[in-house]
C-alpha cells in the first residue's frame, strides 16, 4: 500500500487524531497566485483588489489568454454601475453564464467583452477608445503592444457619427450620455492629432475646450446654447480632418 510520512513534531495534529487525505487540486494552488499587472494606476482600494482576485479565479477556469479589468471601477471611490472586463481568448464562449456566475458569487454586474488578442492589438493602433480604455487597467498578464498608430479614418468616421447625436438630441440625453459622447469626440480629435491618450488627458481637454467641469456635464448642469456652439465647432473640425485624410 502507499505510505504517507507525517513528521513526529507537527502542529495541530496530535497522535491518534483522525484525518482525511485528499489530492491538492490545481485550482486551489492557483488561488494563491495573485500578481496582477497595473497600467496607469498608482493604487487601488483593498476591497477592489479582493473583487478582482475573485473575478480572475472565476474566469481563469475558461483558460483565457488574458483578463483585463478597465472602466470606472478603477476610479477612486465606489461610484460605478458595473465592471468592464476584456476576456482575451481565440475561441468563442458563453459569456452569459460567466456574467451570471460573477453576479451570483460577487454581487456585481459584469460587462464582459470577448476579444481575440490580434483584434485587441489592432484596436489599440486604430481606435482611440481602445487606447483610452487600456491606458488605465489591471490585467492577469502583462499587456505587450506596439502602440504605433495606424489610423483608420473610415472607422473614425463611423465612431464620430455617434457623437453627432448630442447636437440633435441635447434635451433628451442625460448627463452620463452627454459625457460619453463628448469624451468620444475629444478622444477622436486628440487621436488624429497624434496626442497621447488617457482618461485624464481627454477630460482635461474637455474642461479646457468647453470651459466647464466634467461633473457639470455628468450631472446635466451645462448651459445648452454655449455648449452646443462650441461642440459644433469641435465636431466640424474633427469631421473635416477625417474627411481630408479619407480622400
Amino acid at each position: 500500500m502507499d505510505q504517507i510520512y507525517l513528521p513526529k513534531n507537527r502542529t495541530g495534529m496530535p497522535t491518534g487524531q483522525y484525518v482525511i487525505i485528499s489530492p491538492l487540486e490545481e485550482r486551489l494552488i492557483k488561488k494563491t497566485e495573485f500578481k496582477p499587472f497595473f497600467r496607469g494606476i498608482a493604487s487601488l482600494e483593498p476591497l477592489k483588489l479582493t473583487i478582482i482576485k475573485s473575478i480572475f479565479e472565476i474566469l481563469q477556469k475558461e483558460n483565457p489568454e488574458n483578463i483585463i479589468i478597465t472602466g470606472s471601477f478603477l476610479d477612486k471611490g465606489f461610484k460605478f454601475n458595473d465592471l468592464d472586463i476584456l476576456f482575451v481568448k481565440e475561441n468563442k464562449l458563453d459569456i452569459s453564464k460567466l456574467k451570471e456566475k460573477i453576479e451570483n458569487e460577487i454581487g456585481i454586474k459584469a460587462h464582459i467583452i470577448p476579444i481575440e488578442n490580434k483584434t485587441l492589438i489592432s484596436g489599440i493602433s486604430t481606435d482611440p477608445l481602445y487606447s483610452l480604455m487600456l491606458s488605465k487597467c489591471i490585467s492577469k498578464k502583462r499587456i505587450i503592444t506596439n502602440e504605433k498608430r495606424n489610423i483608420d479614418y473610415k472607422l473614425l468616421d463611423l465612431n464620430l457619427l455617434k457623437s453627432k447625436s448630442i447636437i440633435d438630441n441635447f434635451d433628451i440625453l442625460n448627463g452620463e450620455e452627454k459625457y460619453y459622447l463628448t469624451l468620444n469626440l475629444i478622444a477622436i480629435l486628440l487621436f488624429i492629432q497624434n496626442e497621447k491618450l488617457s482618461k485624464k488627458i481627454v477630460e482635461d481637454s474637455i474642461e479646457k475646450t468647453f470651459d466647464t467641469k466634467i461633473e457639470n456635464i455628468k450631472y446635466n448642469l451645462i448651459e445648452k446654447n454655449k455648449f452646443i456652439k462650441i461642440y459644433k465647432e469641435v465636431y466640424k473640425k474633427t469631421f473635416d480632418l477625417i474627411l481630408e485624410n479619407i480622400k
